[in-house]
């Protein structure tokens, strides 16, 4: 699996970068990037993202 990142809506608020456990998450130019390599499929980050910008896969 992993999570996918709909960089049309992210705003780049770093919530999801906050909740992620493994920290497979990183801000870059505005917008989150996860490194499925190192994700665990936890859904936290979908849980925090305030603007539904992210989904499992």
């Amino acid at each position: 699996m992993g999570v996918n990142v709909n960089v049309d809506t992210c705003d780049g608020c770093g919530d999801c970068v906050d909740t992620c456990p493994t920290e497979a998450i990183v801000i870059e130019n505005e917008k989150a990037v996860v490194d499925n390599d190192i994700c665990i499929d936890c859904a936290a980050c979908i849980d925090a993202c305030p603007t539904d910008s992210l989904t499992m896969e």
